[in-house]
């Protein structure tokens, strides 16, 4: 089974792969934000009790999405996939993004230098698995997600190595910074969706054929992978109340939604990008920070309640943000 078919199954498109600006709210990124809202509604209500959103999200991210990684790169083409134009993009606008960040915290709003490492890498960390890839499925069909797994393949490793590389260089001059790059590396090659990607790229490399009862077995989890990861999200979100420092949260969103997709639509033009490769690194881009976001802040102790705000409300404010893009890319 085709990576195409396969991603398929995770999240039925009926979309026409031609998005207006109209069309784009009610048939492609509302019925996606409308599951995280059943979710959220579902935990806040008590319906879904929140003991059990933690369960799901094991599942979702520790067994879900690593077989959907894992099936999708052991099936793509890597040679004509992975282009440094796509690569050099995407993560050219996310570096900006991460230093826009860092001097907005620093300069307009005087936060101590951690701090500003902490709400700089909510700017640099979009959420590419749980909403850049069922927008972007239902924008423009299952096969349009190739070139987004070759962002997502390095999107963690590369957030963490910068984001931990610059954090350490603030507290401590980079004097513990090997120990903490030993212990992060460490905790990558446990990660379940690393491990979930390393797996894809052995299979891809090694040119292994799987038993087709096992990749059907595969693909039947994988189908769940994305519905339960959104419902989960919304139910994460209810954890995360809007609380003050409101001009920094909605300063992260400008920059998340709006600075990152726009750096990266420019180089793209300039890159020649094709139109597929185009519309998966803009859209990718466009996406509120992830929950690693406030993972990271909660890691060092620092900016805890604007990285978990910044995520509750850009994640709102993509509905619009993400329609726009959509409309601009057609």
């Amino acid at each position: 089974m085709s990576a195409q078919r396969m991603t398929a199954w995770c999240w039925n498109s009926t979309v026409s792969p031609v998005v207006l600006p109209f069309e784009a709210l009610l048939d492609v990124t509302l019925p996606v934000f409308l599951v995280i809202g059943f979710g959220y509604a579902a935990v806040r209500s008590g319906v879904f009790p929140d003991a059990s959103v933690d369960g799901l999200m094991r599942f979702a991210q520790g067994i879900a999405i690593p077989f959907l990684l894992f099936r999708a790169i052991s099936t793509l083409d890597l040679q004509q996939t992975f282009q440094w134009p796509l690569l050099l993009s995407f993560y050219s606008g996310a570096t900006a993004g991460f230093v826009a960040g860092i001097a907005g915290a620093r300069l307009l709003f005087r936060r101590p230098w951690a701090d500003s490492v902490a709400i700089g890498f909510c700017c640099l960390f979009s959420n590419s698995v749980l909403l850049g890839l069922p927008i972007t499925e239902r924008a423009y069909g299952s096969g349009a997600l190739a070139t987004n797994y070759a962002i997502i393949a390095i999107h963690a490793p590369f957030c963490y190595a910068l984001g931990i590389t610059t954090m350490e260089v603030v507290r401590h001059g980079g004097g513990g910074l090997l120990r903490t790059i030993r212990a992060v590396l460490m905790a990558m090659v446990r990660n379940a969706l690393m491990i979930g990607i390393a797996a894809g790229f052995a299979v891809n490399l090694g040119g292994i054929q799987l038993p087709a009862v096992l990749t059907e077995a595969v693909d039947l989890i994988v189908r769940a992978a994305l519905p339960a990861a959104l419902f989960g999200l919304g139910g994460i979100l209810v954890r995360y109340r809007p609380e003050g420092d409101m001009k920094t949260v909605l300063y992260i969103s400008a920059v998340g939604l709006l600075l990152h997709p726009a750096i990266t639509w420019s180089l793209g033009a300039n890159l020649s990008l094709d139109q597929g490769q185009m519309r998966s690194a803009v859209v990718t881009a466009a996406m509120a920070p992830g929950v690693n976001a406030y993972l990271f802040a909660n890691m060092y102790g620092v900016a805890k309640r604007v990285a978990a705000t910044s995520v509750l409300v850009a994640t709102a404010l993509s509905i619009l943000t993400a329609t726009f893009w959509l409309s601009i890319l057609g």
